[in-house]
């Protein structure tokens, strides 16, 4: 089974619309799905969609040293205690929310961590979600070790594809087959491109266990009905 973990960018204090990686074109974000880009109205409609109990921020102003939005991540956090959130919040020596909420997940992403600081990621001591980032040219972003050493992949590892994040390129499955072949003890999280349910029944033949999503969730392209039956396994193997 893959779990859905729908995907809330922050910019400015607001939602924003992820498109191809490019974070200074983000538009506020309004859609058929949400009409508001308040982080918990947004939330609130991803849980009437469906009960989810993930849901992935990037905090983008902090993952381009522009600011934070600290405070709304823990008001987040304090409001939504029964929902595990995955939080990228750029580099990190240590996340301050880690220890103070159990719904708390720290992901951090390869683009900010190279040569000059990737050792501090074994301070964690595996406590994080490992993000691998790949650019809109699709070149890895950080570190060369983060990619090419699977002694650096955690427990649940995410294969980020920028340039197929808000598009109709779909996922890049090949990325994700060689990274399963290379280490298929890992539960594998796809992001980037997720256009249906049926990219999502691929990713499960492939043995890729989560899969981050917005734009298919927002134009009605997954739907309820397509979550619920997914969820029976009413979908042909």
């Amino acid at each position: 089974m893959v779990q859905l973990i729908p995907v809330i960018d922050l910019k400015s204090g607001i939602v924003v619309h992820a498109k191809r990686g490019l974070r200074q074109h983000y538009a506020p974000l309004k859609t058929a799905l949400c009409a508001s880009n308040k982080v918990t109205d947004v939330i609130q409609d991803f849980l009437k969609l469906h009960p989810f109990t993930i849901i992935y921020i990037a905090d983008l102003d902090a993952i381009m040293g522009t600011g934070n939005h600290q405070a709304l991540i823990q008001h987040v956090l304090q409001q939504y205690p029964h929902i595990t959130f995955w939080v990228d919040q750029g580099f990190q020596a240590m996340p301050s929310l880690l220890s103070t909420f159990k719904n708390y997940q720290a992901v951090l992403g390869s683009e900010s961590y190279d040569e000059s600081n990737v050792e501090g990621l074994k301070t964690f001591q595996n406590n994080f979600i490992l993000s691998l980032d790949f650019s809109n040219e699709d070149q890895p972003l950080g570190a060369n070790v983060l990619f090419n050493h699977p002694s650096w992949w955690t427990k649940k590892t995410i294969v980020m594809t920028l340039a197929r994040v808000g598009s109709d390129l779909g996922v890049d499955i090949n990325k994700l087959k060689n990274y399963q072949q290379l280490n298929p003890t890992i539960n594998w999280v796809a992001s980037g491109g997720i256009r249906s349910i049926e990219d999502i029944l691929v990713l499960k033949k492939i043995g890729v266990k989560y899969a981050l999503c917005a734009s298919a969730l927002h134009n009605g392209m997954i739907t309820t009905k397509n979550l619920e039956n997914f969820q029976a396994k009413k979908y042909p193997e």
